[in-house]
């Protein structure tokens, strides 16, 4: 279930509840949503998740353009599958950050009938972080919840520590084999199949242009081999992300070479699922080179995705 207001939630059982912002729900994440879950089913209760959109860190530093990992309808997908019964992605705005942290206990309790609660040994909550670990622990010992605090350090094979400030600087990179280990699974943007200026099919290449949200991170410009998912369907892609120099391109845009498909898909939403960057963006003396660079990038591309299924 996911529920986009704490206010909208009414649970009826006991419930143990983490709270946080999850963006990418990488391994990290992913260590400690499974403990909750662990804990919260062997003892018949629910296992519930609260984050927030916007990230806290957008609204506090006033930060603009791309900085997700997940959309919050992604980010809850993936909590589900990681077996969380309830995930509440409420608003983080003004009155949020405002809020005494005794009355965000309240609502907690009220709402989500919160008997644990999980959170980061350095994690506080309400007004000038006034809810730290050792205010919400007073609080659970008056009014009959448990507080677990928890380091959230998970490392790599190479001994860094996962973050998802480590992942969007992977992506800026193309680095799309750290971003997958760090993930725990590939990179992924969705969006519907927009008109574009239509030169791919042209020169016999026709391309899905995919408007992916305007908020979420793109990999380093470049050509990748991507998996393209419709529906239930999967294929083959090449998918170049930038400007399009050869045609003097100002704006970025994402756009997927599918291989053996020949379809209107107008108007349907389209997942891309990065493996490998093949090679940066350039820019061509004409068209013919073009052209020679973007058929060995799809047979690179099938190559790859051949070898790695």
């Amino acid at each position: 279930m996911h529920i986009d207001t704490l206010e909208a939630v009414q649970l009826t059982a006991p419930s143990v509840v983490t709270i946080g912002v999850f963006d990418g729900v990488h391994r990290g994440h992913q260590a400690l949503i499974r403990r909750i879950t662990d804990a919260a089913h062997a003892a018949g209760r629910q296992a519930v998740v609260l984050t927030f959109f916007p990230h806290p860190d957008v609204v506090l530093r006033g930060l603009h353009g791309r900085y997700y990992l997940t959309t919050p309808a992604q980010r809850a997908d993936l909590l589900r599958a990681l077996a969380v019964d309830v995930v509440v992605t409420h608003p983080f705005d003004d009155s949020v950050r405002q809020m005494r942290a005794a009355v965000f206990v309240d609502r907690l309790l009220h709402h989500v009938r919160m008997a644990a609660l999980h959170v980061g040994a350095d994690f506080a909550l309400g007004y000038q972080r006034e809810g730290d670990i050792a205010f919400l622990t007073a609080q659970g010992a008056t009014r009959g919840f448990t507080v677990t605090p928890f380091d959230l350090v998970t490392q790599d094979a190479g001994g860094r520590i996962i973050t998802s400030t480590g992942i969007r600087e992977a992506l800026l990179a193309g680095d799309m084999a750290h971003v997958r280990d760090w993930l725990g699974r590939s990179y992924t943007v969705s969006g519907a199949v927009v008109h574009g200026e239509k030169r791919g099919r042209t020169i016999g290449f026709p391309t899905a242009n995919v408007a992916v949200w305007s908020e979420q991170v793109l990999p380093a410009a470049g050509v990748y081999a991507c998996r393209a998912s419709i529906g239930d369907e999967t294929f083959m892609a090449v998918t170049n992300i930038g400007v399009r120099p050869t045609f003097n391109g100002q704006s970025v845009t994402v756009e997927a070479h599918v291989l053996d498909f020949d379809r209107d898909i107008y108007g349907h939403t389209m997942t891309l699922t990065f493996e490998k960057r093949l090679r940066p963006e350039q820019k061509f003396t004409g068209i013919e080179a073009l052209i020679a660079q973007i058929r060995a990038d799809t047979e690179a591309s099938r190559a790859y995705l051949s070898s790695s299924s």
